[in-house]
């Protein structure tokens, strides 16, 4: 892989100026913390004495997190929450986030999507976590609020330079949304980026998608174990698709982009000896590579770009974010 440092860092300069938006399943990461003091007498389990609760922007809601901490707040998020406490808490953290969340629709019938992890130390020893509870509604969302969903999108989507689509499969992303959301993308031009769990052959039309590993693998249906094998996955999806791009995330071994007329290109991981936390790390890739694309970058250089971002945000614990500074810093130093 031959990289260009000068051209990587004036595409990173650019990153705080395109507009995105963001739509799918929005959620928030709810991280209770204590310090392990006895075993109960009611029940073999432990006893924390808690010490602090934070509330992280998760899943879609992390994916726009990473865009606003690097264009200065301009990116918008579409998606659904309840009526419930724990939307107060995803609105609240959306706007600390400088996030824009005035198109998010309200549904009573529905949870807002909440994963609470519950994590205890004693003095000598790191923070581990213990159980993990998730609060969801798991059946895709009904007709009105889909119809509400896609009159907010028909309204913003015109705002902004470019779109991600980010689909945990929570019941947001219907088959109208999606086909709704890439037909409008095409026909103002905007870069739409896909960030899906599975059925990725839904997603026709799109600039690019950046599925993972076994997600790449239950899409194409046969195992990758080796650069040929990602050759021809990224050459089906592409077929399958109309994407002009595909952005395999393969873990510790890097990245590989698929263009069309079989241009290949692998990229490595930048800092393999420093992981912390891979929590939240796909989404920021996302983010950065469909900012990197609308500033300019081509599929290559975006991809770079999205893997120095991982590779920062996985030095810290749970969801996090980088920065333009950070991002030069690395660039210069690879």
């Amino acid at each position: 892989m031959n990289m260009d440092k000068e051209k990587l860092v004036s595409y990173i300069k650019k990153l705080n100026e395109p507009k995105i938006l963001v739509v799918g399943d929005l959620a928030i990461d709810e991280m209770i913390y204590g310090d392990a003091e006895r075993i109960s007498r009611e029940a073999p389990v432990l006893i924390l004495q808690h010490t602090k609760t934070t509330i992280i922007l998760g899943s879609a809601s992390n994916a726009s997190n990473n865009v606003s901490t690097l264009n200065d707040g301009k990116v918008g998020v579409i998606g659904v929450c309840g009526d419930d406490y724990q939307s107060g808490l995803m609105l609240d953290a959306f706007k600390k986030a400088n996030v824009d969340c005035k198109y998010i629709i309200k549904d009573p019938s529905r949870k807002t999507i909440t994963k609470t992890r519950i994590s205890g130390s004693i003095t000598t020893s790191i923070t581990q976590q213990i159980v993990r509870v998730d609060r969801q509604t798991n059946l895709p969302i009904c007709r009105e609020t889909e119809n509400r969903v896609i009159d907010n999108i028909e309204k913003a989507l015109p705002e902004y330079d470019a779109v991600i689509l980010s689909d945990y499969h929570i019941g947001t992303l219907t088959k109208r949304i999606i086909e709704t959301t890439i037909k409008l993308a095409n026909k103002y031009n905007k870069i739409i980026v896909v960030d899906a769990q599975k059925d990725l052959s839904i997603y026709k039309n799109v600039t690019s998608m950046t599925p993972n590993l076994p997600d790449t693998e239950k899409a194409v249906g046969f195992l990758i174990k080796n650069d040929e094998d990602l050759q021809k996955a990224g050459d089906k999806l592409l077929s399958e698709t109309k994407a002009n791009a595909v952005l395999i995330t393969c873990g510790a071994d890097g990245m590989f982009v698929i263009e069309p007329k079989r241009k290949y290109t692998k990229i490595p991981v930048f800092n393999k000896s420093e992981v912390f936390d891979v929590t939240g790390a796909g989404d920021t890739v996302t983010a950065v590579y469909t900012l990197a694309l609308a500033a300019g970058a081509d599929y290559v250089n975006a991809a770079i770009i999205g893997n120095i971002a991982a590779s920062l945000v996985v030095r810290q614990f749970g969801c996090a974010t980088t920065t333009i500074n950070e991002l030069l810093d690395a660039a210069k130093k690879l």
